[in-house]
């Protein structure tokens, strides 16, 4: 079966299955930001105005995650790939923890989103994102965490790190899907087979792949120093809000308790329906939350 790869050509898919109206798809684009010496991270662009919003992914995604998301909320915004993840380079070290992250990110955002009115990060994004407002505190002017505290640890990633632990490749597409489905019983089987055909790629032996770099992921590990982070809490000097899944195990009470000991005035909103990605479980619901606070 041939698998031709365009990478907005499924946007109309995003949109007809959650009943958005669009007559006309958004602008959108791919670019390409120089850092460090070299390497490249890729950015979805979203919009020809001024970006309001930055959308940082989790772990083992891509950019792509946020698409329903961008449409539903039809605001200018950039979404960024990762380091060793989607279309960016991987780093030479291998290692992509939130600081290194933030410390490629944060220059993107200087350049290509510089006024954005708020930082979006899922997951390994949002703990990137809290490093983001410590290194680059000007490029953060409201924060909002999807699904993740520093109190993550192994035991609540445990669903995650099953399915990243899986093969390093697969012998054909399907394959890839299969087990895809078999982790995600909640998602359409069209949702799942453009995300993995935007996070995985074939190989010249015919197999397909992963395209993030799946060496020292930070799901598959022990992450105690995520720990660390909850200071990184305690100096955030702007807006947060918290959206949980309501399904989710990512985050627990005792870590909402946690946050808003640190940050009184912590925005907490539970995402109903909403497993850890609330933005493939959710995306018009995430999408309203992000219009109420761009209008507030």
């Amino acid at each position: 079966m041939e698998h031709h790869y365009d990478e907005f050509s499924l946007l109309h898919e995003n949109a007809s299955e959650v009943e958005l109206a669009l007559e006309v798809l958004p602008p959108v684009k791919r670019v390409f930001v120089e850092v460090d010496g070299g390497r490249r991270l890729g950015v979805i662009v979203w919009g020809e105005s001024d970006p309001e919003i930055v959308f940082i992914h989790g772990g083992a995604q891509n950019a792509h995650t946020w698409d329903t998301v961008a449409l539903a909320l039809g605001r200018s915004a950039i979404a960024v790939d990762l380091p060793g993840h989607g279309h960016s380079d991987w780093r030479e070290d291998r290692s992509y923890w939130p600081a290194q992250n933030a410390s490629d990110i944060g220059g993107v955002v200087e350049k290509l989103a510089p006024n954005a009115r708020i930082v979006v990060g899922m997951s390994l994004g949002g703990l990137t994102a809290l490093e983001l407002c410590a290194s680059h505190p000007h490029t953060v002017r409201e924060l909002v965490l999807v699904d993740i505290t520093p109190g993550v640890n192994k035991e609540k990633a445990s669903a995650i790190t099953a399915f990243i632990a899986g093969p390093e490749s697969f012998d054909s597409f399907d394959a890839l899907l299969e087990r895809t489905i078999l982790y995600n019983p909640t998602r359409s089987e069209s949702s799942l087979r453009r995300g993995v055909l935007h996070n995985a790629a074939p190989q010249g032996d015919g197999t397909w792949a992963w395209r993030y770099d799946r060496n020292h992921l930070p799901e598959g590990s022990e992450l105690p120093e995520f720990r660390d982070l909850w200071d990184a809490v305690d100096a955030v000097g702007v807006r947060l809000s918290l959206f949980r899944g309501s399904d989710s195990p990512v985050v627990d009470d005792a870590d909402v308790a946690e946050l808003l000991r640190r940050q009184p005035n912590a925005n907490v909103v539970v995402v109903e329906g909403a497993g850890h990605s609330i933005q493939g479980d959710q995306p018009v619901e995430l999408a309203r939350l992000l219009q109420e606070l761009l209008n507030d």
